[in-house]
């Protein structure tokens, strides 16, 4: 049996991007992964690793070539080359240009292309302003058909109080849900 494409869009929350991979090898298991990164999970190093070594392992986890700029991302949707797109990590930044429309990087090109094939996007918050700055364009994303959240809480409410984290471990749950029309409930959780 053939494997549903789906895309994976990688943002750069630095900390939590390396939290994928393992996960990416069981969705590889069910379906054909494509991988897509955005300008910083490509070029910038941090105290959390180098990018070059990051993408290697993600474009091993998928078994192909990453999707890395907005020439190549925005052939995602005339060519309906996904049957489901997840955003994971989903940082701040990528969530604000979601809500107002703004296309700009290779993860937000991959969206709005993906998007208007009227096909499920999958978003995996992480974000140290989810309940500040970035509240809002939560509620927006959460009633716009088409998209669905992978449940999330507070990751560090004493430290941390704006900081909200999907639980990764539900994201192919949360992939079947979506690939259904569904939204995989509950969505708010209590710290992750």
């Amino acid at each position: 049996m053939k494997k549903k494409p789906v895309g994976v869009a990688v943002c750069g929350s630095f900390c939590t991007y390396w939290d994928i991979i393992p996960l990416l090898h069981e969705l590889k298991e069910t379906y054909d992964l494509f991988p897509v990164a955005s300008e910083a999970v490509c070029t910038v190093d941090t105290r959390f690793g180098k990018a070059a070594d990051f993408m290697s392992e993600f474009e091993k986890a998928c078994g192909k070539k990453a999707i890395t700029s907005i020439a190549q991302a925005e052939p995602i949707g005339p060519k309906g080359l996904f049957d489901l797109l997840i955003v994971a990590p989903c940082t701040g930044n990528t969530l604000g240009k979601l809500a107002c429309g703004i296309t700009d990087s290779t993860v937000t090109m991959a969206c709005k292309a993906h998007l208007r094939n009227a096909r499920p996007l999958l978003i995996a918050v992480s974000t140290n302003d989810g309940l500040g700055g970035n509240a809002e364009n939560i509620g927006r994303l959460l009633q716009r058909k088409n998209i669905y959240f992978v449940p999330f809480g507070q990751d560090g409410p004493d430290t941390k109080q704006n900081s909200l984290q999907s639980d990764f471990s539900l994201l192919k749950p949360a992939a079947e849900a979506a690939l259904e029309g569904r939204q995989l409930q509950p969505v708010l959780l209590g710290s992750v």
